[in-house]
């Protein structure tokens, strides 16, 4: 499967995204959050440098929960700048995918 490259905005969500996360861990071991979460150590370090910019929804669901995160807070924070938001209130059908 070929992997199409991420685009300037899908790269500076997932460095917001993992911005947030190693802000909500704060002192807590990224060991023992990625034990809880049921995910590596390595794949949270990835998400957590942005290095895995789109990281699949129960991952983030799961790391979430862990550090008290609501995902409703996590969508809001990440994509807080990059139109997604603008584009929510712009009246465009709701049904419409707005994000990957």
């Amino acid at each position: 499967m070929v992997r199409l490259p991420l685009t300037p905005e899908e790269v500076e969500r997932g460095q917001r995204l993992g911005a947030l996360l190693r802000r909500a861990r704060g002192t807590r071991s990224m060991l023992g959050t990625a034990l809880d979460a049921g995910v590596s150590p390595e794949t949270l370090r990835k998400i957590e440098s942005g290095r895995v910019a789109t990281p699949a929804f129960p991952t983030i669901a799961a790391i979430a929960d862990v550090l008290g995160l609501s995902l409703d807070a996590v969508w809001s924070e990440i994509n807080q700048s990059d139109g997604v938001v603008a584009l929510a209130r712009s009246g465009h059908n709701s049904g419409e995918r707005l994000a990957s």
